[in-house]
């Protein structure tokens, strides 16, 4: 995992909203990159807060030492709110019982919450409804004046940001005013926050005073282009060691079900990595999955396994202990998290926070320096 690639990627997000501020979104364990050294990597580059979706990731990050404001906002009944207002944590207010649990949590702390009211503006999905929005300006407006909170933001999320022009974005932007302002003509003081990594790019209308990118942070392009055709650079690389190769004479099947048979004598190198580790199975349909290993890219055979994956590597001179590069920024030649994706007909975001388990060990590279985090045996990124 490559530190000074999420350092580079923020800093273009920053020149690319120069009147917002900046919060990286490290979700989902910083999308499957690690969100610590994400994080601090993020912030070493100018971000000034940090964005998570539950209140165990919020504590992680605490736990590791970072003490940047972080925003929480996906929470469920029961949540221990208090302990989150006690570690300094934002937290994003959904609806109006949302709120007094928040505020209960407040009191039990004996901390005053800082507090961002999501409003639906048209993703219905997360947020307050906006039948209810008057009902939660009243509440967090005596909280306000009682002492308990401080109403930090007004916020949504796009639904259609990966399409720029599309005038759903523009009609949320509108009633993302019209509750801010809500808020305001309360004697509020909130500020605004809707722009995603598409937006952040595409949409300098859209910045207002905060932007939040998520997989742009990871050098991933919101709209799918491919990495060469814009200024992000990506973050991961997901690699193998070779476990074993064997020479293996034609007629031979490889893999469960033999699906693939050797059609001349050939060189097959194993690598141990498999759809328990992030590699989807469908890859190994139809000879679809590829890896650079030994100078060339080179065909998946067979069935991709929980733990396995076959390589045909003709009369190529190939070792075991070798790397074989199963994605990465594709600057030599190599598979990119997009090529999974468009095989697999989904997201690159899919891609990347699917490679995961105890046997990948994560390596965050930083200029000279490289330093572990986990134990695996044969792959890493």
């Amino acid at each position: 995992m490559d530190l000074a690639a999420v350092r580079h990627n923020v800093r273009v997000l920053r020149e690319a909203s120069p009147g917002a501020e900046l919060m990286a979104v490290v979700k989902a364990d910083g999308y499957g990159h690690g969100a610590a050294p994400v994080a601090r990597a993020a912030l070493q580059a100018g971000a000034s807060w940090l964005g998570v979706c539950t209140l165990d990731e919020a504590s992680d990050l605490r736990a590791a030492g970072i003490d940047a404001p972080i925003l929480s906002w996906l929470h469920l009944p029961g949540d221990d709110f208090a302990a989150a207002i006690a570690a300094d944590v934002d937290l994003s207010v959904s609806s109006r019982k949302h709120l007094a649990a928040i505020l209960e949590g407040a009191a039990r702390a004996g901390r005053t919450v800082r507090l961002h009211l999501k409003i639906d503006t048209g993703l219905s999905r997360n947020g307050v409804d906006p039948a209810g929005w008057t009902a939660v300006l009243d509440d967090a407006t005596k909280a306000v004046a009682d002492g308990a909170a401080e109403v930090v933001a007004v916020w949504s999320h796009l639904a259609h940001a990966d399409a720029p022009r599309h005038p759903t974005s523009d009609r949320q932007a509108a009633r993302l005013t019209v509750a801010w302002q809500g808020a305001r003509d309360r004697g509020l003081t909130p500020i605004r926050h809707l722009a995603n990594s598409a937006a952040t790019l595409t949409r300098p209308d859209l910045h207002f005073d905060l932007v939040r990118p998520g997989i742009a942070v990871y050098g991933l392009d919101p709209l799918g282009r491919p990495a060469a055709e814009g200024p992000l650079r990506p973050a991961m690389t997901l690699r193998a060691r070779v476990a074993l190769v064997k020479r293996v004479p034609a007629g031979e099947g490889v893999s469960y079900g033999h699906e693939w048979t050797t059609p001349r004598e050939t060189t097959l190198a194993l690598l141990p990595i498999g759809y328990a580790d992030g590699v989807a199975r469908r890859l190994g349909h139809e000879g679809r999955m590829r890896v650079l290993l030994a100078g060339a890219v080179r065909p998946v055979v067979g069935r991709v396994c929980m733990d396995q994956v076959v390589v045909d590597c003709g009369d190529a001179v190939v070792r075991e202990g070798e790397h074989a590069v199963l994605f990465g920024p594709g600057h030599e030649g190599e598979p990119t998290a997009q090529d999974w994706a468009d095989e697999l007909g989904s997201i690159h975001y899919e891609v990347v926070t699917g490679v995961h388990g105890r046997r990948v060990t994560r390596t965050f590279s930083d200029g000279a320096r490289t330093s572990p985090d986990g134990a695996g045996a044969g792959a890493s990124w």
